[in-house]
């Protein structure tokens, strides 16, 4: 497989994409709600998906595609080329500010990630990588990122997660985020993970992430040195949703020891 070409093929689609979303907001959005009332999809979103599909295809017919929005075949391996698409992270955002969401796709083949990406929409930024070639943001290589101590951290964590939940001890990220120079929270897995990679935040944790969420960042994060697991330090099930974390490796292993007991 030439992957160089595959690399250019999928930066142009997206490139694309990106520009059909901004070109929606002079028409109407349909919103719907999918598991909950904060869980939200749009016509977009499903419209992004079925081009990202269309144009795949297109391309290599025996590529597989999971998505977000189901629009794709059932995926029930990684066998072959899997896409692993979220035509639009980060809905709600989408929605109400019109900013802050992102394109993201993981190009993985026989199981091993091979091509990530990560686009924000509105500003046009790209962060992209190739497997054993390093990480990009646009056109500027991202460099290795260098050590942090957790006192002088900033991390990306969603509030619910430091108020009684089902998930995790409470107690203990409390006394995280007490320890950490600072947190904040985008609304967007996409777009922290993204800053993680490149040096804006120094880790990111979440409860409840899907395969689509994170299939792109976490190859990035192999050329830069982040470090992307579940949050009992395994790998992150590709298949299915699990607990994520993404952080600089200096502290990657402190937080999981000392701050997350899951319940």
């Amino acid at each position: 497989m030439d992957l160089q070409q595959l690399d250019l093929f999928a930066k142009d689609i997206i490139r694309q994409a990106g520009q059909r979303i901004r070109d929606a907001f002079s028409y109407d959005l349909q919103v719907e709600t999918k598991s909950d009332a904060n869980d939200l999809v749009t016509n977009i979103d499903r419209e992004t998906e079925l081009f990202f599909i269309e144009k795949i295809k297109e391309y290599d017919s025996s590529h597989k595609i999971l998505g977000e929005e189901g629009m794709g075949e059932k995926v029930e391996s990684l066998d072959g080329v899997v896409w692993i698409i979220d035509p639009i992270d980060g809905t709600m955002n989408f929605v109400k500010q019109h900013r802050h969401f992102m394109i993201t796709i993981g190009i993985f083949v026989e199981g091993v990630g091979k091509l990530g990406y990560i686009y924000d929409v509105m500003r046009e930024d790209l962060f992209c990588a190739m497997t054993g070639h390093g990480a990009w943001y646009n056109d500027t290589p991202l460099r290795k990122l260098k050590p942090v101590k957790l006192e002088e951290a900033v991390i990306g964590i969603n509030a619910t997660w430091v108020t009684p939940n089902k998930k995790v001890n409470h107690e203990k990220l409390i006394e995280l985020v007490r320890t950490v120079r600072g947190t904040r929270s985008y609304g967007a897995a996409a777009m922290e993970i993204a800053f993680v990679v490149s040096g804006k935040l120094d880790a990111y944790l979440s409860m409840r992430l899907s395969p689509w969420d994170v299939a792109g960042g976490i190859i990035i994060a192999q050329e830069v040195g982040a470090l992307a697991s579940n949050l009992k330090g395994q790998p992150f099930n590709l298949l299915m949703q699990d607990t994520f974390m993404i952080a600089n490796p200096s502290i990657h292993g402190q937080i999981l020891a000392q701050y997350v007991e899951l319940k």
